[in-house]
């Protein structure tokens, strides 16, 4: 069966879908947005490290966010639901291959992250000034950390969604993940103020590279100092996100089954 075809409609019914469900567009979609508003608003008379506002340091923390949430948490409890409440089961008596099943899922999540993310930079932009880069080369570093983020959480999400195991439980057991990684990785507190210790453990994870794409995005080339090892590093940045995402497909592929027995 032409697998991509398939894919591509299953994505737009995923999107469709997901955005007929507003509890999950509120708490995945707009979820940042609020963040964002809320961190640029109470620390609005603060100016960080060289002159910048608190609206332009959370953008980029904001966005990889939004990145994590798309994906990990969006496909972790999407799946985990699915699984949960027979719709796998039922989709092993069609024709559907867990191809183009995995396609839409993914699919999705690049596309409502990819709009998620230029509704945050549309609304940092005109509500809170924020000046947006100038140089293309930056736009392009947005670009390529934003989907390789995206697809690489989106993978990750479907491997999560194992581990749930009654429909109620799957909030409680993906949302951990989520928020310890926010915290731990540069999104909520700056990186630079946490314990080394918690900055080598927060390495090993694919948010503290994918914050760190962002801010070299949109941050000053003087915020480059800040970073543990006083650069961008965006080749590393690539390495660690791209090495999470063959993670991602490896424990989906040796996990998923359209049946699982208890």
């Amino acid at each position: 069966m032409n697998i991509p075809r398939l894919g591509a409609v299953r994505t737009g019914f995923e999107v469709k879908t997901y955005f007929r469900r507003t509890d999950e567009v509120f708490f995945t979609f707009l979820f940042p947005v609020m963040m964002l508003t809320i961190f640029a608003t109470a620390f609005s008379s603060m100016t960080m490290p060289g002159g910048i506002s608190a609206s332009e340091y959370y953008l980029p923390a904001m966005v990889a966010s939004g990145v994590l949430i798309s994906g990990m948490q969006g496909l972790g409890i999407d799946v985990a639901t699915e699984r949960l409440d027979g719709t796998l089961k039922r989709y092993a008596g069609t024709p559907l291959p867990q191809g183009a099943y995995f396609l839409g899922k993914l699919g999705k999540v690049v596309v409502t992250g990819i709009a998620q993310a230029l509704l945050l930079v549309l609304i940092a932009a005109v509500a809170f000034r924020v000046g947006l880069p100038s140089d293309p080369a930056r736009w392009l570093t947005f670009a390529w950390v934003l989907i390789l983020g995206l697809v690489t959480c989106g993978w990750l999400g479907i491997a999560l969604a194992r581990l749930p195991k009654t429909v109620k439980s799957t909030t409680a057991v993906v949302l951990p993940f989520v928020l310890i990684l926010q915290f731990i990785s540069g999104v909520y507190l700056p990186f630079s103020q946490l314990p080394t210790w918690l900055q080598n453990f927060a390495a090993l994870f694919p948010l503290k590279w994918l914050a760190q794409g962002m801010r070299s995005a949109f941050l000053p080339d003087s915020w480059a100092s800040v970073e543990p090892a006083g650069a961008w590093e965006l080749g590393t940045v690539a390495l660690v996100i791209a090495a999470w995402l063959v993670i991602g497909a490896v424990l989906t592929r040796l996990t998923f089954r359209w049946i699982v027995k208890s």
